[in-house]
């Protein structure tokens, strides 16, 4: 039984909603017809609208009979009426309008998944249903497993459906080898998964095992047993029941298939909590896991004036990370924040389970935002972050606190470079150092100036900064701070597909040269032309950094199909994605940048002068998924500038092994990389 304590505390009918699914005719074939799945679904949703007294609005019906409607025994009750004017054809498209369209806007408790029909095993042992409309040349179905891999993440409401069960009367044998039963290749994506949701699957037979059905009865003998179990039960005590009633399920088919009356034997499978715990372990008459403390209403009282009209700032995700660390728990696989507000952070901070010593998770996530407000400058809130901590620590005796880490130390070159006002040839150009401070360290005086000039000056700025003299020995030393970390180029439109990575530094004895681009950090830049998309340039930017980084839909590949007039319009309409990676053989300026520009994307990587990049950039940049192929959603984009240094090295050093054997020059590293950050663009002015 699972702990009546571990139920949500409102789940009930109302908030209780189901997908029932019923196929008896395929398109595929008449073979493949086979009597009583649409009998069973009618029963199930009988069950649920009955002794579980569930709403039918919260019900999506999906059969697909043998006979006419009419000709099903739909049960007599007001509930089954309006459900058999409401039901729909079970085909490929309606179940994914029920599944993962219409049920996750849903604000309920539990989901029930019920689905009586065919059942087949894929390559990798995922669950396809085949739906009404399956045909030979395509097999259309439900991907049950990548269904509910979808169903464990963001891309479902926060906080909702804590508790899915996944009820299965179908065979679970290998798909067909023969050519002619093309499943395809189907999977649902995600987002971020949301601990604490629970899923439980209950199918009717095992791994390579055909589900007995009952035709003469038009019933499945699982379906039969289920409900058998089921009975009377209301929502709550199926739910806590469930693991008995599969246990119950279980032997009775092995006493069948022991009397040589049955073959299939039932499995239940329970996926496991963000505690590892699974709930066929839970010993009700054991202790809870510990809790951490929890925030009391006056500390409440003080968030909401503390949060009021607060946007989350760009640390928000540093700090929940740290959260954790902090009380000694293991942070949330995925990244990300849990909510759109610091009031939802807090909240799903409060309801975590906590460390050993007691702290509730919210304390250090707001002592984290309080030394960060610090050093931004944001000196009140600061002071009025830091006494609700204090405050808060003293009112609940709770222990000591470490000291978050400071900010991360990086020192940036920017180089901002403009045409003359009069058009004619050459730029205008200054220089800034940002470290601890933004401080301007050169400009161009006099005529403009051509790029060689602020090549020239940026290698003297760097031996400065570096500490080391230039070669006249003028103002040595005056400027000792460590190496520069990133260098940024602040450029008009046109220049954005210049080889500024590519520039020659003098390394080491002997007049040695290395590519800029090896040694440093290397962005261009282009807020000059942001000025329409402002809006949804900062709002990408906000939504990446609260994301830590990294999201399923934070980086999107632009085939060249896909750059058209209205590609730019498509890319602003939401904050995701943050960063387009360009699989396109045309140069940028045909469409990409520009659209890019318009959709206010602050990030964006491709290859100088066209041509699509050799390997692809996903295989370049993002860390293999669990099925070895590049994940987007592992791509942690804030780091996409050292990742470009360390695959520009890499490939510098593959490039001299070629040359030293076949005595080849090594070529030019060809990727760009728009990094136009709107949270540091110190002192910008314009030049002209």
């Amino acid at each position: 039984m699972i702990p009546t304590g571990l139920l949500p505390p409102a789940l009930g009918p109302q908030r209780t909603f189901a997908l029932v699914a019923g196929v008896e005719r395929y398109d595929i074939s008449h073979r493949w017809n086979l009597r009583g799945p649409a009998r069973d679904a009618l029963r199930f949703a009988h069950w649920l609208t009955g002794p579980a007294q569930v709403p039918p609005g919260n019900l999506r019906l999906l059969l697909s009979p043998l006979d006419a409607p009419d000709a099903l025994d739909w049960p007599d009750s007001p509930a089954m009426t309006a459900l058999r004017t409401a039901y729909r054809p079970a085909t490929e498209e309606n179940v994914k309008a029920a599944l993962l369209d219409e049920l996750p806007q849903c604000d309920g408790d539990l989901l029930w998944i019920f689905w009586a029909g065919h059942g087949y095993l894929g390559p990798r042992q995922e669950l396809m249903l085949p739906c009404a409309d399956a045909r030979p040349s395509q097999i259309r179905h439900l991907n049950l497993d990548s269904a509910l891999r979808w169903w464990r993440t963001d891309l479902v409401k926060h906080r909702s459906f804590p508790l899915q069960a996944a009820l299965v009367d179908s065979c679970r044998v290998d798909a067909p080898r023969d050519a002619r039963f093309n499943f395809g290749s189907t999977d649902y994506g995600g987002g971020n998964s949301v601990p604490g949701r629970r899923q439980f699957r209950l199918y009717a037979s095992r791994e390579g095992e055909a589900a007995q059905n009952d035709a003469e009865r038009g019933a499945g003998r699982f379906t039969e047993a289920l409900l058998t179990e089921l009975g009377g039960a209301s929502v709550r005590d199926s739910v806590s029941g469930l693991p008995v009633a599969a246990r119950s399920i279980h032997r009775s088919f092995q006493e069948l298939r022991e009397r040589g009356e049955g073959w299939q034997l039932p499995q239940f499978l329970v996926d496991r909590d963000w505690d590892a715990c699974s709930f066929l372990d839970d010993d009700p008459t054991a202790p809870a896991p510990p809790r951490a403390a929890r925030l009391d209403q006056q500390a409440w009282d003080g968030l909401g004036a503390l949060f009021e009209g607060r946007e989350p700032p760009r640390c928000a995700y540093e700090a929940y990370a740290w959260a954790f660390k902090a009380t000694g728990c293991t942070t949330p696989v995925g990244g990300g924040l849990p909510g759109d507000s610091l009031l939802d952070v807090v909240q799903d901070l409060d309801e975590r389970h906590g460390g050993r010593g007691g702290m509730p998770l919210p304390v250090p996530f707001v002592r984290f935002l309080a030394d960060r407000a610090a050093a931004a400058g944001d000196t009140a809130w600061a002071g009025r972050l830091k006494d609700w901590v204090d405050t808060t620590r003293e009112r609940l005796a709770l222990p000591v606190l470490p000291p978050p880490p400071p900010p991360a130390r990086t020192t940036v070159v920017h180089v901002g470079l403009e045409p003359p006002p009069d058009g004619g040839p050459g730029f205008r150009a200054r220089i800034w150092l940002h470290g601890e401070r933004a401080e301007h360290i050169w400009e161009s005086q006099g005529p403009p100036v051509r790029l060689d000039a602020v090549r020239g000056e940026l290698v003297r700025q760097l031996a400065l900064i570096g500490g080391a003299a230039p070669a006249d020995g003028a103002e040595a030393g005056s400027r000792s701070r460590g190496g520069v970390d990133r260098i940024e180029f602040h450029v008009p439109y046109e220049l954005l597909d210049t080889d500024f990575d590519q520039w020659p530094v003098p390394r080491g004895p002997a007049g040695r040269h290395r590519a800029l681009g090896l040694l440093h950090q290397v962005v261009v830049r282009c807020p000059q032309e942001r000025a329409d998309t402002r809006a949804e340039w900062h709002g990408s930017w906000r939504w990446l950094c609260t994301r830590g980084g990294r999201h399923p839909e934070a980086v999107r590949v632009v085939e060249e199909a896909e750059v058209t007039d209205v590609l730019g319009m498509e890319l602003a309409e939401r904050p995701a994605p943050a960063c387009v990676l360009s699989h396109t053989a045309a140069a940028p300026h045909a469409g990409l940048l520009e659209a890019v520009l318009e959709g206010g994307v602050p990030v964006a990587v491709w290859r100088r002068g066209g041509g699509t990049p050799q390997p692809p950039l996903l295989d370049l940049l993002a860390p293999a998924g669990p099925d070895g192929r590049p994940d987007p959603g592992a791509l942690d984009v804030l780091t996409l500038p050292a990742r470009m240094r360390e695959v520009r090295r890499a490939a510098a050093g593959a490039a001299a092994g070629a040359a030293r054997t076949t005595q080849q020059p090594s070529g030019e590293d060809q990727l760009v990389l728009l990094w136009d950050d709107p949270d540091d663009i110190p002192g910008f002015r314009s030049l002209a």
